[in-house]
């Protein structure tokens, strides 16, 4: 098909699908909103297009990602712009800029890259939600990527239904988080819509590429049973963020500029969450993120045997109980 030809009609959908989908779609976003999705040509994404637009005609706008990496990443674009034609729906492409084209961690510098321009879109749009179309194996893949680091708990919940964009206030649902990969290239067959094919997907270079082929020879190990155990995993996290938001209000005090924190008789898993609080509410570093397993186990070592300790510029001092001030900004350094 041309570069930017109109695509014949898509098939319906099986109306048992698109309840299926609607129903879902109704948990996360208000039946009112007006939705964007992240549409990048591939089946899952596709699907999720045919499904958005079928459950809530007339209020979804797509978007597109160029990233300028592979060559036809435009001529994917232009596909889905032409189905979003067909189909109705808004469509728009939006290309990154590279000053500099990476050469290492690809995938992680372009989903940055990625997101920031999703957020964009939306914002100019007037668009509250983002869609994606993030499926049960890319859960089980996430898992599994997670797991082989050493995850705690919450990393090990995996990805969920509705979160923030990355640096943003925009929200990005995953409303397909509980279909199959099978199950959306099933669909985009039977509405008679071809995907792209990216032919990163084959390369082992890329973790997730060579998890996903380990889990697809792995016939014993099912990726709907590890995204349910992901989704179980992600209730009990939300079980010790009730439990440890009710431990802050007793264990944490703030005095004279300082907090003051009482670990005393609190199950470990609970005091890291209470440390990590304290250090994101007084942080000049970090940017708000979450603190690594790793920072936190030798932080929680230093402060229980008495020691100091400064991370992402907060001042932390052991013992009976742990206090944590900001630490003096450090000084630039001279020129010359």
């Amino acid at each position: 098909m041309a570069k930017g030809a109109v695509q014949p009609q898509p098939e319906a959908l099986p109306e048992a699908q698109v309840q299926r989908f609607r129903t879902m779609l109704g948990k996360l976003v208000p039946t009112a909103d007006r939705i964007g999705i992240a549409v990048s040509g591939g089946p899952d994404s596709l699907a999720l297009l045919l499904l958005a637009a079928a459950a809530r005609p007339g209020a979804v706008e797509a978007a597109t990602v160029d990233h300028g990496l592979r060559e036809g990443s435009r001529d994917e674009a232009e596909m889905v712009a032409g189905l979003c034609r067909t189909i109705g729906v808004p469509h728009e492409t939006l290309t990154i800029e590279w000053e500099e084209k990476p050469t290492t961690a690809i995938q992680e510098r372009a989903r940055l890259r990625r997101y920031g321009a999703l957020a964009e879109w939306a914002r100019r749009q007037g668009l509250k939600t983002i869609l994606t179309g993030h499926h049960a194996n890319d859960q089980a893949e996430t898992l599994l990527m997670r797991l082989r680091r050493g995850a705690g708990l919450s990393g090990l919940s995996g990805m969920r239904y509705a979160v923030r964009v990355p640096g943003s206030e925009e929200a990005l649902v995953r409303p397909l988080l509980g279909w199959s990969r099978e199950e959306l290239e099933q669909l985009c067959a039977g509405a008679g819509v071809t995907p792209a094919l990216d032919p990163s997907n084959e390369d082992e270079s890329f973790e997730r590429v060579s998890i996903r082929k380990a889990l697809a020879a792995a016939d014993w190990l099912g990726p709907r049973a590890v995204a349910a155990s992901a989704a179980h995993l992600a209730e009990a996290d939300a079980a010790l963020t009730w439990a440890a938001n009710r431990e802050w209000r007793r264990a944490a005090k703030a005095a004279n500029g300082m907090l003051i924190l009482d670990p005393a008789g609190l199950p470990r898993e609970i005091v890291r969450r209470l440390l990590s609080r304290a250090i994101a509410g007084l942080a000049s570093e970090g940017k708000g993120a979450a603190l690594r397993g790793r920072q936190s186990d030798r932080l929680m070592a230093a402060l229980a045997s008495g020691q100091k300790a400064t991370l992402r510029g907060v001042s932390c001092s052991g013992g009976k109980t742990w206090t944590f001030a900001r630490a003096p900004a450090r000084k630039a350094k001279a020129q010359g």
